[in-house]
């Protein structure tokens, strides 16, 4: 049985998460973690770490990047395996996850959809296709509550693209500011909030006389719930440093 510290519980994704973990016999959330917000789970719920006495084997996190502190250092402390899927990280913060990963081990993603991992490599072989012959946008949809923009899967996909060519690119996010044509090094990020829109990310490959679009659509949070669950069942057995989801498929 794996027992799950769940950071973030009273969110939308942290109910998503308990419910995922309800039709599961393999694994309970035995405590919350979370200062914001009303809960009425059957496990105990606290404002901070320092609260928490029960024994856990994993902390699944879908909390806030300001929280993101407060669980590196718990999990330092106790040398906890990690699944950090929030996203919208400054530097600080992610030196901080990525200081932990030298405890513990750490499977962070911006997105936890094996469907955007695939659009991910559908993009590199499309970007080692065409080179630098076709220009490249992104846009990225999500629910008008959402915080960070551009989204941290827009730029999981512009970073696996960036990989792939061979100098590197511009992330351009404010193209009305630019009073030029549009240069070949390039990548372009849009960012649209409305309604209750779970996730939609399009990427256009745009040539002469031809353009490609490869787009992802998420119809539910269940599918990142899921995609965490499996992340923490992988985790608990690797040695201390940092994990994605390319390591987990792989």
């Amino acid at each position: 049985m794996i027992n799950i510290l769940l950071h973030g519980c009273n969110g939308k994704m942290g109910q998503a998460v308990v419910n995922a973990v309800s039709q599961r016999d393999d694994m309970k959330i035995v405590c919350g973690v979370d200062p914001f917000g009303v809960s009425n789970y059957d496990f105990p719920v606290y404002d901070s770490f320092d609260e928490v006495a029960e024994k856990t084997d994993v902390i699944i996190d879908f909390s806030n990047p300001s929280l993101i502190p407060a669980l590196c250092a718990y999990a330092k402390t106790n040398t906890l395996p990690s699944v950090i899927c929030t996203t919208g990280l400054d530097e600080n913060q992610k030196a901080l996850v990525e200081d932990l990963s030298a405890t513990a081990p750490v499977f962070s993603s911006g997105n936890m959809s094996l469907g955007i991992n695939l659009l991910i490599e559908l993009c590199k072989k499309a970007t080692a296709v065409f080179g630098d012959g076709f220009d490249i946008e992104i846009i990225e949809k999500h629910h008008n509550q959402k915080l960070d923009a551009p989204s941290g899967t827009a730029l999981m996909i512009a970073d696996g693209i960036s990989d792939t060519l061979e100098r590197t690119p511009q992330y351009v996010y404010d193209r009305h500011a630019y009073r030029a044509k549009r240069a070949k090094n390039e990548i372009g990020m849009h960012s649209v909030r409305g309604g209750t829109i779970v996730g939609e990310h399009s990427v256009i490959f745009a040539g002469n006389d031809e353009v490609l679009t490869i787009t992802h659509q998420a119809q539910s949070k269940a599918l990142f719930a899921t995609g965490a669950l499996s992340a923490a069942t992988f985790i608990i057995n690797q040695s201390r440093g940092m994990y994605d989801m390319g390591d987990m498929l792989g």
